[in-house]
């Protein structure tokens, strides 16, 4: 039996190191907002997500203003020589 357990183990910790994704920097579109909190919970990629999660609660969306005030990244030329 133990010898069945240590390579199902091994496999199990293999298969989840591979399939782990890389963390994703992004900024959500729209921030719920409760108790006039000065930061809100900006995870919410759409209007919708973020009201059915204020539903029933003393809580409001708005735009996440790092999104709404982000700056364009500049476009690089290319330099043909």
């Amino acid at each position: 039996m133990r010898f069945l357990v240590i390579p199902l183990g091994l496999a199990a910790a293999a298969a989840t190191l591979m399939s782990a994704k890389p963390a994703e920097a992004r900024d959500y579109k729209y921030c719920l907002y409760e108790n006039n909190d000065t930061a809100g919970d900006c995870y919410y990629s759409t209007y919708a997500q973020c009201q059915a999660s204020a539903s029933g609660r003393v809580a409001y969306c708005n735009i996440n203003p790092r999104y709404a005030f982000a700056r364009e990244q500049p476009q690089r030329r290319r330099s043909y020589r």
